[in-house]
């Protein structure tokens, strides 16, 4: 832990990312659960007041959603003979959707699943009768008639333990929340999406990760391209031209020699002083040699607002992730420095389970926004290198959170 300077601004980023419309920008440009994670997967336990909450609902809702599918989808069956089934049997498909993203929703509310809520495949140039037919064979209409079936008796014994959870302090504590977790494990396998279709938004992920990290590369190496041929380039040439001026008037002038050669010599410090921090920009020393704490605190101590410095990501993270949080406060530092009119800033970087997280604050006027070709959005195409995610929250008069979610693992 390293601390440049103690402001006294201290912004709680958690809860202004709770309490504002945040942008988020992700190699999917979608939501941030990996692909290939099964929803639910791995989640903690949801609190005891929400598990109850969760498994006193859930009866009434199963029994309605039971009563109004099955007995729908049985007489649909029993009649599909003589045509009247059709539409009944239409409906009751329809329902079963319906009332299976009414329970991914309240799931997802209240127990943390995560279960995508999918969109109603539709086929614009095809009639309706092939609509109902698409909606009849779809997989997915039959895992939430089947869901619907399997949770009206689970939920029967859920709401006898719910009942007795709000007389017993301690099962409502310790045996709801377990319970209501493995409720949520089944509907997230059941409800979820099957492989195939996680297989599939991996590709696309995967494939929107790669064009993104190869603009991020192009970018950077047409930065590099520009700073050698705007800085290093010209001090050479004039280095060049100095020292020519000096071989021609060696003999006839040699006071004007020394001028000549004192010039080049200036250049000269000059070109290397520039490549020093064109290769500072490509991979800075501090931070392969010393860490993330020395190099931020190198960045804080060079911009011209005081910035609190807070680093804790111990095991040290890999390289790439090192080299993708410099950057990321590198940037976010420039353009506090350029924009914000901020009179103080805070950088914070912890670990997380298997990722590294970088806030950098400040209380400056706002208003900022990830817009593409904008300085936010480059920050988002290099963390989408590592399937990095940036998070901005910026309300007008600020204050403004820049939140980056880096990986550690692939």
């Amino acid at each position: 832990m390293n601390d440049v300077t103690t402001p006294s601004f201290d912004p709680t980023s958690e809860s202004l990312i709770d309490q504002q419309s945040a942008h988020t920008v992700d190699t999917t440009r979608g939501t941030r659960q990996m692909a290939s994670e099964q929803p639910g997967a791995s989640r903690p336990l949801p609190r005891a007041d929400l598990a109850l909450a969760f498994l006193l609902t859930q009866f009434p809702l199963s029994l309605v959603a039971f009563v109004m599918v099955l007995c729908t989808l049985l007489i649909g069956v029993g009649t599909v003979i003589i045509w009247v089934g059709i539409p009944v049997l239409i409906l009751s498909v329809v329902l079963a959707r319906g009332l299976g993203n009414v329970h991914r929703a309240w799931a997802n509310a209240t127990l943390g699943t995560g279960i995508p809520i999918p969109a109603r495949a539709r086929q614009s140039d095809a009639g309706r009768l092939r609509q109902w037919r698409t909606l009849l064979t779809d997989a997915r209409t039959w895992r939430d008639v089947g869901y619907l079936a399997l949770a009206l008796p689970l939920s029967v014994i859920e709401f006898g333990l719910a009942l007795s959870g709000i007389v017993l302090l301690p099962m409502a504590i310790w045996v709801l929340p377990r319970v209501a977790w493995l409720h949520g494990q089944l509907a997230a396998s059941i409800l979820g999406p099957n492989e195939t279709a996680r297989l599939a938004a991996k590709a696309h992920h995967l494939q929107a990760s790669r064009a993104r990290g190869v603009d991020a590369a192009e970018a950077e190496r047409r930065r590099i391209e520009r700073d050698l041929h705007d800085g290093a380039q010209q001090r050479l040439v004039s280095l060049a031209i100095s020292l020519g001026r000096a071989k021609s008037k060696l003999d006839a002038d040699p006071e004007a020699v020394r001028g000549l050669i004192d010039e080049a010599h200036a250049d000269a410090k000059l070109a290397v002083s520039e490549l020093r921090d064109l290769a500072r920009g490509i991979y800075p020393a501090v931070l392969g040699d010393r860490g993330l704490d020395p190099a931020l605190s190198s960045l804080a101590a060079k911009s011209p607002i005081p910035v609190d410095v807070s680093v804790d990501t111990d095991p040290r993270p890999p390289a790439a992730v090192e080299s993708t949080a410099y950057f990321i406060v590198g940037e976010a530092l420039t353009n506090i420095a350029k924009h914000a009119n901020a009179t103080v800033a805070q950088i914070r970087v912890w670990r997380e389970d298997d990722k590294v997280v970088v806030e950098v604050s400040d209380n400056g006027q706002g208003g900022a926004e990830l817009r593409p070709g904008g300085g936010l959005s480059g920050l988002a195409d290099r963390a989408a290198t590592i399937d990095g995610v940036v998070t901005v929250v910026s309300p007008k008069a600020g204050p403004t959170v820049i939140r980056a979610d880096l990986p550690c693992t692939w």
